[in-house]
């Protein structure tokens, strides 16, 4: 596979981002007309670099407006083709990107635009140019790629092909299959691009919303499937007009952007069963190995899981790490970790291969973790998601594999003693700045092997909140992905525990001193007008600031601890099938936590 990505996906100048492109591991770029034109570099100096660099140049785009026009803008366009065939002859490109005419075209007739594109690659041909014509999805006469093949045909040039591109092929919902009936020679190009699905003009849509492969909506696994089988030749290569990624850190956005197309080979080639183009097979995780929080010192934490009812696993035998349980639920509380306060800093998933999701994961593009083990340590293959918290895989139980470095706990015949939590990890949620959310979805959906859950958004007090679950199929590992307005703090991250009894184990934690989140009295009028429950329950509820919802499948009943750091804990209880996650209550949440100051 030969990938490429065109210099518009990216921040910065033309150099910093061919700088970029190379070390993310791209083979090689589409350079825009508008990067260069800004460029001081020189057109040879710009080709140098790319050499350098072990890139190359496959496209040079775009170039506009062309055919369908009458004579006298026809001479003109020629005029201005040859003056771009001469940058690009100075550059070394080979290839130019010419999109269907959406501003000037008033010839309908595609025996017009045949003509007209005939005499630019005539023109193209003088200069040992490739012309790859793209129909544009809100072009004036030709918005269908099939209208586009058959003005190639007609033109019959051997240097003149189509580009396709997957967002003007699926954003028009035209039928890709069609693709397998082209001349594989007159495939010229491949641009690929994932999107929202969205109700708006495709032009703002295209410009403004398109995503990298794996985080919108586009079945782009069938798409590049039908392109593949259709004997393309060329590069994969990513077109994405996103406002979010041109203000964005260039390397990381690069390597963003690869990690998609590496995904997507991955998925396109397991659809097909292309077993030797395939990596290694997606590892859902069966549960959650451990949560772990570090911080400088964390005896804030250690009184908080204290009072929920966990209990001491011991310290472990070379390291500042204690371990902390309640029952399958594991939290490893690391103080090697130099910053001030707490933070979520690791997650342990239970899989059937951990060394095979971990060599998935390195495949696809996530840096792999140095994780300081001494003589009898149990080995934790991992990796960094984009943000920096650590993730390990693991496939033999805790009592097995690691636990047993951890000394001094308490007998395990204690954890199951009435007065003790006992429970697993429910749901880690996990909050991501505006500018990283479409990554963390990509690296959890490829590297993790969740899958999404529609997003939602929820009033708070700063603004709305975006929410968004990812998990397995079963429910056995979830994050829940929050994304807070631009100009509020990022909101503190926190593990969910799932018992038997929310409201024994609130009582529990209220007796050892545990300070709860005040509950409006407002919020259990609502309760009762909303569900009309049993007064006994509500009662109880309202004691104790537990929060509450219901559906047609269940129950729900949680609380909340208090904020050290940026971390958190809740209990949460499930009755028959809930499946959620008490969103009609997140509002009452963030503002009592607000109110306190949190």
């Amino acid at each position: 596979m030969r990938t490429s990505i065109a210099t518009v996906c990216l921040s910065g100048g033309l150099v910093e981002k061919l700088h970029a492109c190379a070390a993310a591991g791209f083979d090689g770029v589409e350079i825009m007309d508008a990067d260069l034109v800004a460029a001081h570099e020189s057109p040879e100096e710009i080709r140098a670099l790319c050499d350098r660099l072990g890139l190359t140049i496959e496209l040079f785009q775009p170039f506009r407006d062309f055919e369908g026009v009458d004579e006298a803008l026809f001479a003109d366009n020629l005029r201005r083709a040859a003056a771009k065939l001469a940058v690009m002859q100075r550059l070394g490109a080979r290839m130019m990107l010419v999109c269907s005419n959406v501003a000037t075209a008033t010839r309908p007739e595609p025996e017009v635009a045949a003509a007209q594109l005939g005499a630019l690659a005539d023109l193209a041909a003088d200069h040992g140019v490739d012309i790859a014509y793209e129909a544009l999805a809100w072009g004036r006469y030709v918005d269908d790629y099939r209208e586009a093949w058959r003005i190639v045909q007609l033109a019959d040039r051997p240097n003149l092909g189509i580009c396709i591109d997957s967002f003007h092929v699926l954003s028009r919902g035209h039928d890709p299959s069609e693709i397998q009936q082209i001349d594989p020679d007159k495939l010229f190009f491949l641009q690929l691009a994932d999107a929202p699905a969205m109700d708006m003009d495709v032009l703002s849509w295209s410009r403004h919303h398109r995503l990298f492969p794996g985080e919108g909506d586009f079945d782009l696994t069938t798409f590049l499937s039908h392109v593949i089988l259709a004997g393309y030749r060329g590069p994969l290569s990513l077109e994405v007009f996103n406002d979010t990624f041109r203000q964005t850190d260039v390397d990381r956005t690069a390597t963003h952007a690869i990690r998609s197309l590496r995904w997507l080979y991955d998925r396109t080639a397991a659809l097909n069963g292309w077993e030797e183009l395939q990596l290694d097979p997606p590892q859902p995780p069966k549960g959650i190995d451990f949560v772990e929080v570090a911080g400088e010192d964390l005896s804030s934490v250690e009184q908080l899981l204290s009072q929920l009812g966990f209990v001491f696993g011991g310290r472990h035998r070379s390291k500042a790490v204690r371990l902390w349980r309640a029952g399958e639920a594991r939290v490893i509380l690391n103080e090697q970790d130099r910053t001030p306060g707490a933070r979520l800093a690791g997650l342990g998933f239970e899989v059937d291969d951990a060394a095979g999701a971990a060599r998935r994961a390195v495949e696809i593009g996530a840096p792999p973790v140095f994780r300081r083990t001494y003589a009898g340590d149990y080995e934790l293959p991992g990796v960094a998601a984009p943000d920096g918290t650590e993730i390990y895989w693991n496939s033999r139980p805790a009592a097995e594999s690691w636990a047993p470095e951890f000394e001094g706990g308490a007998d395990p015949g204690t954890v199951d003693a009435p007065a003790a939590l006992r429970g697993i990890v429910d749901h880690v949620n996990v909050a991501y700045p505006w500018q990283e959310f479409d990554e963390a979805v990509l690296f959890n959906t490829s590297t993790l092997a969740l899958d999404s859950e529609p997003a939602s958004e929820l009033p708070g007090p700063r603004g709305l909140v975006r929410s968004q679950v990812m998990r397995t199929a079963d429910g056995a590992a979830r994050l829940a992905m929050n994304l807070a307005p631009p100009t509020a703090p990022l909101l503190p991250r926190h593990i969910a525990v799932r018992v038997d009894d929310a409201v024994a184990a609130a009582a529990a934690a209220r007796a050892r001193g545990l300070p709860f989140l005040k509950i409006p009295s407002n919020y259990y009028d609502d309760l009762d007008a909303r569900f009309g429950l049993d007064p006994e329950l509500l009662g109880r509820l309202r004691e104790l600031d537990l929060l509450y919802d219901r559906d047609g499948d269940g129950s729900f009943i949680h609380f909340y601890t208090p904020i050290v750091g940026d971390v958190f804990f809740e209990i949460v209880e499930r009755r028959g099938g809930y499946d959620g996650y008490g969103a009609a209550s997140a509002p009452v949440r963030l503002a009592a936590q607000r109110a306190r100051g949190e």
